[in-house]
């Protein structure tokens, strides 16, 4: 898969079938609308082309700073190689490039742009200035221009059940069986190993304390969560505190793993975290001897779904 950020940078060698979105999450929803955009491509022997925003055009035009996303853009982008995509042009959205009319949209961007000649699009899509026109419009300005128009009808989203607010809601609350089910994939935590206060050491569960740059990016509710890494080839089952450490008098929301069966440094290194479940929600203990009691059963706990698995 190619990345091109920015659509003018996007030099078309042949004509493209096209989706577009801001596929948060590329749910189940998301990855059938692009299984059908690479076979409709491979029958008509032209390029998998999939359009997509970032900011998110919710930060820009409602200016919505508080909006949380379930994937990073890097994220995105990891999921979206692993559908066989030709090219992925992610263009960076605009208050400007939302007044273009929609009949400059068409002839400017999907005509002399990308030069598509099949757009597939949700039955609900609204686009141009204002969000003016409808998936009706884009197929009468099909015919005028040489593109076909599929619309994805309203009975096949429905019957998925599944959309980004449905699973940013099931993370929040902290019901990660019910988001990895929408997700077809565990929900992932991205970040870089820091230095923490090694707390942990003192009672024999020391943590990756994880810095998480994207201040955007969803994170569970407060909690104790099950989960597990790919470091240097090998999986390693872990237990992630999301919180305040209330016990240690924290002050700070931080993001810390506890990994078993492994005491290598990870200090610097990427990680990237799939939650499996939630094990208990935070709490506050009498002292760290009762916090080092309660991660025994936690661990316990951890170990337990591990053999389920």
């Amino acid at each position: 898969m190619k990345v091109i950020y920015g659509i003018d940078n996007y030099k078309p060698l042949k004509s493209c079938a096209l989706t577009i979105g801001t596929f948060d999450g590329v749910h189940v929803g998301h990855q059938k609308i692009i299984k059908r955009l690479v076979s409709v491509s491979k029958k008509k022997n032209i390029n998998p082309v999939v359009l997509t925003f970032f900011p998110h055009p919710r930060m820009i035009l409602q200016n919505e700073t508080s909006i949380k996303l379930i994937d990073t853009l890097e994220e995105k982008i990891h999921l979206l190689k692993k559908l066989n995509i030709g090219t992925l042009i992610i263009h960076p959205f605009s208050k400007s490039f939302s007044r273009m009319t929609a009949n400059e949209f068409i002839r400017d961007i999907i005509v002399k742009s990308l030069s598509v000649k099949y757009l597939i699009i949700g039955y609900d899509h609204r686009f141009g200035r204002n969000r003016e026109a409808t998936v009706g419009n884009l197929i009468t300005c099909g015919l005028t221009f040489g593109f076909e128009v599929e619309k994805i009808e309203a009975k096949e989203i429905e019957s998925i059940n599944v959309s980004s607010t449905k699973i940013r809601n099931a993370i929040s609350t902290g019901d990660i069986h019910k988001a990895n089910q929408y997700l077809n994939r565990p929900f992932r935590i991205t970040g870089t190993v820091v230095t923490g206060n090694r707390i942990g050491r003192k009672i024999d569960f020391p943590t990756a304390n994880i810095s998480i740059t994207e201040d955007f990016k969803l994170l569970p509710k407060d909690g104790v969560y099950f989960v597990k890494s790919l470091i240097k080839s090998h999986y390693f089952f872990g237990m992630m505190n999301i919180g305040f450490r209330p016990t240690v008098k924290g002050k700070a929301r931080t993001t810390e793993v506890h990994y078993f069966n492994f005491n290598e440094n990870l200090y610097d290194k990427k990680v990237k975290i799939e939650v499996l479940d939630l094990i208990r929600n935070e709490k506050k203990f009498n002292s760290l001897e009762d916090l080092e009691k309660q991660l025994v059963i936690d661990k316990k706990l951890c170990e337990d779904l591990i053999q389920k698995l």
